[in-house]
This record gives C-alpha cells, sequence and structure tokens, in this order.
C-alpha cells in the first residue's frame, strides 16, 4: 500500500481529504480544507498530523482518520480539539525514553562485552527502527512491530524489546498479543552433515590452526565465540573440555563441563594439543565469532554452527537429554524445543534397538 493508492481512492470518493508524508520520519498529515484554529475567515486548505508513520499500517489508520475527518466537515462538526493534542516536551519523545532506557538497562547490569553485545542485539537494533523525534505512545510501537512478519524470531524479538521499553515509559501496551506462534520448529531444519562427513570436512582444511578449531568444535558442540572460552590446561590432560567465564565478559551461558563425542576425536585429532587455539583478537564475543566464521568461509565450510547441531543430535546416542542440555548451556524446554524434532528415524531406531538388546528392559505380561 502507498500514499499514491490511498490518496486514489480518496479522490474517487470525493472526500476533498489527502494524506502526505511530511517531515522528518516522514510522519503522516492529513490536508484538508478546514477551519482556522481562530475561528476567523473563512476555511482554509491546512494539515492536520497524525503522528503516524508512511507504512502500510500507519497509512491504513490514516485512511480511516481522513473518512472520519471528511464526515466531520460535510457535517459541520469539526472541532481543532478533536484532532490536535497538547504537544509534549522533548523529554517525552522516542529517543528521550530510549536514551534513559539505556541507562537503566546498565545500571542493573555490569557494562561487559556480553551485555553490550546483547544491548546491540536485543534492544538497541529493535529501539533503531521507531522514528526518533517524536512521542513515544502505544500506536508508534504497535506500528514498529507490525512492520514485521508474523510468527518470526524479529517479531519476537521486537515485541520483547518494545514491551520492556512500554512498560518502563509507563504506557499501557500490551506487545505480547502481537508475539505470534514463532518457534525454532518452524524453521527449516539445517541439512547436517554425518558425523563421516565432518571428519572428511575437517581433513581437507590444509591449516593446522583451524583444523583443530574445527574439531574442538565438532567433538564439543561449541558455539563459535565459545573456542576462545576454553580452560586449555585441563583441556590438555583430559577430553572433558570446561568452558571459563572469565574472558570478554564470559561465555553465552556462563562457565560449564563438556564431555567429548566421539572420546576418540580427541586423541586421533590431537585435541589436546592447547598450542594450535588459533591467534585472534575481539572486543566481543560476536567479534570473535565472526573471525572463526570468515576463517572457516576460506575452507569451504559456510555454516560452522551446523558442527553444534550435530553434537546435540549425536548426545542421544551417548548422554540422557537432561546432561545433554547441561553441557550445550540450554534448560531442557529449550533444549527439547530446538533440537528433538531435528532427530532423525535413524538416530530413534539406534536408540531403539539397544534397548531391545538389553537384558533388563521390561517383558510382556
Amino acid at each position: 500500500m502507498t500514499i499514491e493508492q490511498v490518496n486514489a481512492r480518496l479522490k474517487a470518493a470525493n472526500l476533498g481529504v489527502t494524506i502526505e508524508a511530511r517531515g522528518k520520519g516522514s510522519v503522516l498529515s492529513l490536508r484538508a480544507k478546514v477551519p482556522t484554529k481562530t475561528g476567523d475567515g473563512s476555511p482554509k486548505w491546512q494539515y492536520i498530523s497524525l503522528g503516524l508513520q508512511n507504512n502500510p499500517a500507519g497509512l491504513k489508520r490514516a485512511e480511516a482518520e481522513a473518512r472520519k475527518l471528511s464526515g466531520q466537515i460535510a457535517c459541520r462538526e469539526f472541532q481543532w480539539s478533536d484532532w490536535v493534542e497538547t504537544k509534549k516536551p522533548e523529554s517525552d519523545t522516542v529517543s528521550a525514553w530510549i536514551e534513559r532506557y539505556e541507562i537503566e538497562y546498565f545500571n542493573r547490569r555490569s557494562r561487559t562485552p556480553k551485555s553490550e553485545t546483547t544491548w546491540k542485539t536485543d534492544y538497541k537494533q529493535p529501539f533503531g527502527q521507531l522514528p526518533p523525534d517524536i512521542p513515544l505512545t502505544a500506536e508508534i510501537l504497535r506500528q514498529s512491530i507490525l512492520e514485521t512478519a508474523p510468527d518470526t524470531r524479529n517479531r519476537q524479538r521486537r515485541c520483547m524489546a518494545l514491551g520492556q521499553l512500554a512498560k518502563f515509559a509507563g504506557i499501557e501496551f500490551n506487545a505480547a498479543d502481537l508475539r505470534g506462534d514463532y518457534s525454532p520448529k518452524r524453521v527449516n531444519p539445517r541439512d547436517l552433515p554425518s558425523d563421516k562427513e565432518i571428519s572428511e570436512w575437517r581433513d581437507r582444511i590444509d591449516h593446522e590452526r583451524w583444523q583443530w578449531a574445527f574439531g574442538v568444535m565438532a567433538c564439543y558442540g561449541l558455539r563459535n565465540h565459545e573456542l576462545f572460552h576454553i580452560d586449555l590446561e585441563r583441556l590438555r590432560d583430559s577430553p572433558v573440555l570446561t568452558l571459563t567465564d572469565d574472558l570478554h565478559g564470559g561465555g553465552k551461558t556462563g562457565a560449564r563441563r563438556v564431555w567429548a563425542l566421539y572420546p576418540e576425536w580427541w586423541d586421533k585429532w590431537h585435541l589436546w594439543d592447547i598450542s594450535l587455539l588459533p591467534q585472534v583478537t575481539g572486543k566481543t564475543n560476536s567479534a570473535l565469532g565472526n573471525r572463526v566464521t570468515n576463517a572457516f568461509k576460506r575452507y569451504g565450510i559456510s555454516q560452522p554452527y551446523n558442527l553444534r547441531h550435530c553434537w546435540a543430535v549425536r548426545s542421544i546416542d551417548f548422554l540422557p537429554v537432561e546432561l545433554a542440555a547441561i553441557q550445550m548451556g540450554h534448560s531442557l524446554a529449550v533444549h527439547s524445543e530446538q533440537y528433538h524434532h531435528w532427530i532423525s528415524d535413524e538416530v530413534h531406531q539406534r536408540a531403539y534397538d539397544r534397548a531391545m538388546l538389553n537384558p533388563d528392559r521390561p517383558s510382556p505380561p
């Protein structure tokens, strides 16, 4: 929907009102011949700001307001008081509220690379879609949310961030009503490589350090940046990997221990040789993760995160689901929701066959 299309409908209906996008941020206004604010003289062509953004949701609301205005003019019931609110002070603009919220956010948590990344991804990015120089209202928040596709991660993130901003500003607005039904299950499962393919991919990497990094991520299901949070001295002596929480503001889920799947890889691939950790720099976990992604792209590996997904699916052959969730740094609910729908029939069959071979399994009555 465009302004031109809406105005064409208004013109065809002979309503005498048009819609225009004006000023910074393209705020929608109505233009019509209405009485002056002082009541003196004949009606004149004037603008009435709606405070709506030039997007499909804003245009839909603006068209309804244009029809309402036309009706008032036709019935000689137009009153400026119905259309002009008392101007709010600068302190009530969107940008002012975002600035206050950021201060409050970091009053509640330490400003570290980890919290900075969370702020930029989960809050600053959604807030950046709001028009900065107009008053913060429930309608503005609603319009911004409706700009995202329903039932998506983007919609979910914007509802979360703008809902928190509304609560902080004391605005009555229930963002949860717009959140939709997003679930990781709706994402198409990745084309996960087999463990044999993973081993072959590793062997094709001709850089010793990145070959080691690939092996560690495959063997322990690590996120990209977690390569640089490993307690290296412990890994030298044991195939049980310990993630620390003292570098770059800590990992995403804090310190935890992860058991090798397969432990033979730890030995065969010399994962105990901690001198092979790639020497890269980055001020945040996001920067470190990008270094890993870019390095693997040079060797034809476009989705290193798939190694983590493969570890999760592989874990069903080795560990109770509760332990696998802990080792991945997930709650049981998140682990089940994200990974169990990716487990193939082949994996289920192997688990079933082992259970049937167990002499202590339940017997039929």
